[in-house]
């Protein structure tokens, strides 16, 4: 029997996700807009985010809630961090018993701190709970490039099952039983990258980009190993793979909003000209709660933040971290700690 897919969400990366279960599954896709649940499933286009890119015929769409969930064998979210514990509560009475979620936000709640897949288990005890990450820009699968992911779950068996349904030619996915480890890498490199576009939109060099991903890279991995992830996993896929897409992408939106904030823009002038959410700008908000509460030092965090939340411009940014002490290269990091 098939197992059937259902994708809350129609963003750019839910949509690209459901587009990709629909060749070796059924697979629905759930917008809260009716006329583009309409163009997916008449188009085969989802022209609000992905404009120019053809689904696969056989990816069903609906705005019909409890039509997408009631059928899941396997339920997917595809929203944004802070409007997924509502998304959870909505899908809630419709859910079947057992029917494992896999989280594709890369985010953590304002207030509670909490990862994507702790509010799953927070708001639908019971269910298997994963998350699907890596670097994946989704135009660049819809567009048949070469990519790779992780599905990260503690049940390896449900963890094959979920991989062979999101597996294609070119799209390897591979299974990682740290969730902790793969989420927060997902979580942090938002931030890092916003970093990242500030170098650009400064118009520093690749030397200035290099140094900036790879000691963000130290940050992310200080952070999640504190919080109970595997160091290993930072160097992986959904660490290091993930932070050098986001950071280097033209595509990535955390990244654009650096290099907006590197040119000058305020951070209100460039999120009223987006249409689509930039995780890191919340984020960095939660990840300085997280590094104080830890007594983690995460300068390229904390400068971030200042750009995001305090008015600090880019480029007294850029001064403050170049003003900062160094010290030995790996601390924080080892499994020792």
């Amino acid at each position: 029997m098939d197992i059937r897919v259902s994708v809350i969400g129609a963003g750019s990366w839910g949509t690209t996700v459901a587009a990709l279960a629909a060749h070796n599954a059924p697979t629905l896709l759930w917008s809260r807009r009716a006329t583009l649940a309409e163009q997916i499933d008449k188009e085969h286009e989802n022209g609000d985010y992905l404009a120019g890119y053809r689904l696969p015929t056989q990816l069903r769409a609906t705005a019909d809630l409890e039509e997408a969930v009631r059928q899941a064998d396997l339920l997917v979210m595809g929203v944004p961090s802070q409007g997924f514990r509502g998304a959870l509560e909505s899908v809630k009475p419709y859910l079947r018993p057992w029917v494992p979620v896999i989280s594709l936000s890369k985010g953590l709640e304002l207030g509670t701190k909490l990862r994507m897949s702790q509010l799953i288990e927070e708001v639908l005890p019971g269910h298997p709970v994963g998350i699907l990450t890596g670097p994946n820009l989704a135009k660049e699968i819809l567009a048949g490039h070469a990519a790779a992911s992780v599905v990260a779950m503690d049940d390896h068996n449900i963890a094959r099952a979920v991989q062979d349904i999101f597996q294609a030619e070119l799209f390897r996915v591979y299974t990682n039983e740290d969730i902790i480890g793969c989420e927060m890498g997902g979580v942090l490199k938002n931030v890092i990258a916003i970093a990242s576009g500030m170098a650009d939109g400064l118009g520093a060099g690749d030397n200035t980009r290099a140094a900036v991903i790879t000691r963000g890279l130290s940050e992310v991995t200080r952070m999640g190993v504190a919080l109970g992830g595997e160091p290993l996993t930072f160097s992986g896929l959904a660490g290091m793979g993930d932070l050098v897409a986001t950071c280097i992408s033209p595509q990535s939106r955390n990244r654009h909003v650096g290099e907006l904030l590197g040119k000058g823009k305020t951070i209100d002038e460039i999120i009223a000209s987006m249409n689509m959410v930039a995780e890191g700008v919340k984020t960095s908000k939660v990840v300085m709660e997280l590094s104080q509460e830890l007594g983690i030092d995460m300068p390229i965090g904390s400068e971030v933040f200042a750009c995001c939340h305090e008015g600090r411009t880019a480029a007294e940014a850029y001064t403050g971290l170049l003003r900062r002490g160094t010290g030995r290269e790996m601390d924080g990091i080892s499994p020792a700690g």
